[in-house]
């Protein structure tokens, strides 16, 4: 099996997951962090809902640099747009996958911030990277929602919310 279908068959699974968490993130809890160093919900959920199309940008161009694109989140105010956003994003995230060269994969990708480098790597690792970050934000996300007794969907089995797996 080449990468790319690797890659989207993981892409495909993880959605799955991200998609359960997302859709039960309370309307009236997006400005809630559980410590004044974490993200509010709002954010963290932004961020997840967002990182597909990380992997068009890994695939399409040689990097990012803060200092000529600042981040400018979207805002998300309720469940049902979360959930839209992220649906948004993941046909962009499978579009590049489909359309991806993995002649490309070796071919250093350099995310800055103006001088200050902060990593320089190859596209495919880009790429896991990024799936990486969507099951570590949504990981945090899960235990936001413990802490505001929000049961927890079913993920890689079953939680002690959801034996539906």
């Amino acid at each position: 099996m080449s990468q790319i279908k690797q890659f989207q068959k993981e892409f495909e699974k993880e959605a799955i997951t991200t998609r359960k968490m997302l859709s039960v993130v309370p309307n009236d809890k997006y400005d809630w962090q559980p410590h004044p160093k974490s993200m509010t919900i709002r954010q963290l959920t932004n961020h997840i809902a967002e990182l597909p199309v990380w992997i068009g940008m890994a695939l399409n161009t040689s990097g990012l640099d803060f200092a000529d694109n600042p981040y400018t989140p979207t805002t998300i105010n309720d469940t049902k747009s979360l959930v839209a956003y992220f649906e948004k994003n993941l046909i962009e995230g499978r579009e590049a996958l489909a359309t991806g060269n993995e002649e490309t994969f070796s071919e250093l990708w350099t995310l800055r911030n103006g001088e200050e480098v902060y990593s320089k790597e190859p596209k495919s690792d880009i790429i896991r990277m990024t799936f990486n970050q969507i099951t570590h934000h949504r990981a945090q996300l899960g235990v936001f929602l413990r802490l505001l007794d929000v049961p927890i969907p079913a993920s890689y089995g079953p939680s002690a919310d959801d034996m539906s797996f």
